[in-house]
Parts: C-alpha cells; structure tokens; sequence
C-alpha cells in the first residue's frame, strides 16, 4: 500500500535528515519505486536537494522548487508534485520548510492529504535547537503549523541530535521532551532518531533506566547524508 510521509518542524530539527533516511530506505527495501519531495520554499541552504545526485543515482525520485539553491531567493512550487497523490509510487516523503512559514506550502494540498489512505505527519524535535528546547515552545509551533497546513500532526520523532557530538544521554534528554509533549497532546511518538551507534547507547540506556516504550516508538539508525564534514565540502559543497 502506497505510504505518504511529512515531516515539519522547527528549523534545525533535522526534517531533511530524516527524510533521506526515509526514501533511501525503502528505496533499499525495494518497496516500490519512491519519490521525495523538498517543498521547503524557505531556506536556500540544508535542504534535501542538495543530494539530489545520490537520490538520482538510487533512481529515487526527486521534486524541489524552481530555483532552489541557484542563489535566486524567489523560489517556486513545482506544479508536478500533485502528481505524486495518483502516481504509482509506493512511498512519497515532503520534506517540508522549517517552522509555520515553511508549512504554509502544504495548505493547498489539503484535499489531495485527505484523500489518502495511509498517510503519516511527522512532528521531529530536536531539544538540543533554542526555539525546540522547551515543551512550550514545542507546543506553539506545532500549533502554528497545523494551523496553516490545514493537516494534523500523527506521530513525534525524538531527534534529539548536537551533530557529531551526540551521545545516548542527548536522545535521553529527547525522550523526556517527547514524552511531555506526547502526553500534553495524546500524539504518539513513532520514531527515536540516531546513528547507529548512539541507538545502540540508547537502547541501553533505555533499559537501564526502564524508559517506556511508547515513548520512544521504533529505534531508527540513520546515516549523516547531510553531514558537513570538509571531504563532501570540497567534492559538493555546502
């Protein structure tokens, strides 16, 4: 069955992370032919697309706004991507702007949104950000942007992350975050987000502590796609 995942966000909460690790991913699983969609009409930089030649060489399809990352700050939506609602692509994922500006975009394709069958809004935090470091202020973005997307959020990520320097006790300072939030709101959490290594810290650290698992939905090894380490700069860039 067809799978449609969205994933908004406060900026620096790692939506375009996550959202290559999601169609890589399936695209690995062989589930079907997979399409991402970078509808961040907002920031010119730290966007999905600027991986556009990996996707491409994993035959993953990719849509992002006219005249992203060419230095020209209008940026337009692509009128293709209302063709991802009746294509035959198994897993569509929108990387979507940061914050309720960047959401803005999803509000004219609400109906199209209502009328599938499986489909997942994902809130991702990251408490680690300043304007993502308290549940209140977590609260009232989220609020925002499901207030201008005009679509309801199902599921939280814990992607309690400081890049390179995250540990097992940063995604533990997620997991209290997420918890709140998840029991303010009654939203479940689907996924806790790391590299392989700081999940298996986590995991650890989870049963040690006796952390509930509903609090931390499925345990998701991620690779550093986006990493700004000086080798890719040198060969991509920023």
């Amino acid at each position: 069955m067809k799978k449609t995942y969205v994933l908004v966000g406060n900026f620096g909460s790692g939506k375009s992370e996550i959202s290559l690790n999601i169609a890589m991913k399936a695209n690995e699983a062989k589930h079907g032919s997979t399409v991402l969609i970078d509808l961040d009409i907002v920031n010119p930089y730290f966007r999905s697309a600027e991986r556009k030649d990996m996707l491409g060489e994993n035959g993953i399809k990719l849509i992002y706004p006219q005249y992203a990352m060419t230095g020209v700050e209008a940026m337009s939506i692509p009128p293709d991507i209302y063709s991802v609602f009746i294509d035959e692509h198994e897993t569509v994922v929108f990387d979507v702007g940061g914050d309720n500006t960047g959401a803005i975009a999803l509000g004219q394709y609400r109906r199209n949104f209502a009328e599938l069958e499986n489909l997942e809004i994902l809130y991702a935090i990251n408490c680690k950000r300043p304007f993502s470091a308290e549940a209140e202020l977590n609260l009232e973005m989220m609020n925002k942007i499901c207030a201008v997307s005009r679509l309801t959020v199902t599921g939280l990520i814990n992607n309690a992350n400081l890049s390179n320097e995250t540990t097992a006790e940063t995604l533990y300072e997620g997991y209290e975050m997420v918890k709140t939030i998840s029991e303010l709101t009654g939203i479940p959490v689907r996924m806790t987000v790391g590299t392989e290594d700081v999940i298996k810290g986590f995991e650890a650290l989870a049963r040690e502590k006796g952390l509930e698992q509903k609090y931390i939905g499925e345990l998701y090894p991620i690779t550093r796609y986006m990493n700004r380490d000086w080798e890719r700069f040198l060969q991509n860039g920023i």
